[in-house]
């Protein structure tokens, strides 16, 4: 479904950005939706964020459709979901002019992000011995899509290529047979926020030693890292996991279920929870069902019986009973109600800038916030510059990095 641009009022960055990484300057080589998302991250918590970009631009500048816009001035949703409160420089890195502008952002920069294939920055003639040359304190972060070694490093790594080979399409979807994606970039998507997280530690660490360091991570890693108990059930007990639909393999019940016209979740996560709901539902007296264990394993039986019980009940019906009782339970929503939802909107989940070219929009908003200890305040920033046009800042980017000027006046 498309949403239409939003026209209601908003408000234009101020001043400089503000945030616990006010002050800091991040120089981001990459494209696509890793490299991308850590440093808009970065972005949202204040720093100040260099997007370089080659003469035609990221590639999800391209991706598309659905693009907005003016027929002869067509800007990708892709782009605009993961660039938000930066600035866009275009360099050809292979040029003298180009390697000169990123001379000058090294110097200045803390943090430079890239995810090239391993060896190509090399092959730019910027290494990690040169960048800590230019500038010691410097941390890189580089994210690569198998591993920055190994004998696997050399492939090139693209979200649902990861998504299977880290075992994730195994675990997601209706049963073995039918292996699926997750219905967003996972892979990418979680290498970015791993990849934010070791850049806030090496900048502690550097508090302490005054000089930078490399992090590295990958799509792999960030698949293997959240596989959480499914890795275990392999790791320790000997299990192969394999996908089961929409209910959970270790808790019963614990899942999607059918009511009259519709679904409902429901998470019945402890045997005190369980007692509230099977007398609720009329189930305490079945037999089979007393413990945990015994419900997983008898599961298809569960689930017959508690659909049997809901048949007559309306998905609002239940959910308003469910509450009264303490079952934590919910709806599946499209994500036109998700951005509709009060509750999505009262924590700033829903972000409205002013794009140069679009007008007002509105933007999925930033996850955390931010209050002061001592009297509760909110300190959370309100102000997002929109995702910049290819080479927005370019000009004055570019006369600074080469004139000893700091690099970033403001977003």
């Amino acid at each position: 479904m498309s949403t239409p641009l939003n026209t209601t009022a908003h408000r234009a960055p101020s001043g400089p950005p503000t945030g616990p990484l006010s002050g800091l300057t991040v120089v981001d080589l990459s494209r696509a939706l890793a490299g991308p998302h850590a440093t808009m991250m970065l972005a949202d918590l204040g720093a100040r964020v260099v997007k370089v970009e080659s003469a035609v631009g990221d590639d999800t500048r391209g991706w598309g459709p659905p693009f907005v816009g003016p027929e002869d001035d067509q800007h990708s949703t892709y782009f605009l979901s993961c660039n938000r409160n930066k600035q866009s420089v275009v360099l050809d890195l292979k040029s003298e002019q180009g390697a000169e502008v990123l001379t000058g952002l090294v110097r200045e920069a803390d943090v430079l992000v890239e995810n090239f294939r391993p060896g190509v920055l090399d092959r730019l003639g910027f290494p990690v011995p040169r960048l800590h040359e230019l500038n010691p304190a410097l941390v890189v972060l580089s994210i690569s899509g198998f591993g920055h070694d190994g004998p696997e490093a050399h492939r090139s790594g693209y979200d649902q290529i990861l998504q299977g080979e880290a075992g994730l399409m195994s675990l997601t979807g209706p049963d073995a047979e039918h292996p699926q994606r997750v219905g967003v970039p996972i892979a990418d998507l979680l290498a970015g926020m791993y990849g934010a997280y070791g850049v806030l530690a090496a900048l502690r660490e550097r508090e302490a030693t005054g000089r930078g360091q490399v992090v590295r991570t990958s799509l792999l890693a960030s698949v293997i890292g959240v596989h959480a108990f499914q890795g275990t059930r392999c790791t320790v007990a000997g299990e192969v996991p394999v996908a089961q639909g929409n209910q959970h393999p270790s808790i019963a019940p614990y899942g999607l279920f059918a009511c009259r016209g519709g679904h409902v979740q429901i998470s019945v996560g402890s045997q005190k929870l369980w007692s509230a709901f099977s007398a609720a539902f009329g189930l305490d007296a079945l037999p089979g069902f007393d413990t945990n264990q015994e419900r997983v394993r008898r599961r298809p039986e569960l689930t017959a019986a508690i659909e049997d019980a809901f048949a007559d009940w309306t998905p609002d019906e239940l959910l308003e009973r469910l509450e009264r009782i303490g079952i934590p339970a919910g709806r599946v929503r499209s994500l036109d109600e998700v951005y509709a939802w009060d509750q999505v909107r009262a924590q700033g989940l829903l972000v409205e800038v002013d794009h140069p070219v679009l007008g007002p929009v509105r933007l999925p908003g930033p996850p955390l916030r931010f209050f002061n200890a001592a009297d509760g305040a909110e300190r959370t920033g309100r102000d997002h510059a929109p995702p910049p046009t290819l080479d927005q800042h370019g000009p004055d980017i570019r006369s600074r990095a080469t004139s000893g000027r700091p690099v970033a006046a403001g977003r």
